[in-house]
């Protein structure tokens, strides 16, 4: 049997081993449950504040199950699988920031309509 195969049956002779699995799991977990009970508690009176934080926590949470399930690290392939992943991730924040930046100016540029009316389109 060749070593690739054996690679593939054993997360053990592969370098991932269910222990780093538990690990990502567990902060997975606290990762879930600390923005769920801070909007279910209240426990910040700033919202602005609390969105913040949980999406400072959503960021480390995609650091967490990338590196720990997904195994992309420089050591995979050469980085290869690095290298597309984070690509994929410049090409989906310059579609979403410009998806963003458009739709705000094109509601900062259009005409205002007196007292809120709505055109009619024939």
């Amino acid at each position: 049997m060749s070593a690739h195969l054996h690679a593939e049956h054993h997360p053990q002779a592969s370098g991932h081993s269910r222990r780093g699995y538990r690990i990502g799991s567990a902060l997975a977990i606290i990762l879930t449950v600390i923005p769920f009970w801070l909007v279910m508690s209240g426990g910040l009176s700033n919202p602005a504040v609390t969105a913040a934080i949980i999406f400072a926590l959503a960021l480390v949470q995609i650091v967490v199950h990338v590196v720990s399930f997904l195994h992309l690290d420089t050591r995979s392939e050469g980085g290869w699988t690095l290298l597309a992943f984070l690509f994929t991730v410049v090409i989906v924040v310059v579609t979403i920031g410009g998806s963003i930046w458009v739709m705000y100016h094109l509601n900062a540029n259009m005409m205002p309509m007196p007292n809120g009316a709505v055109p009619i389109v024939r």
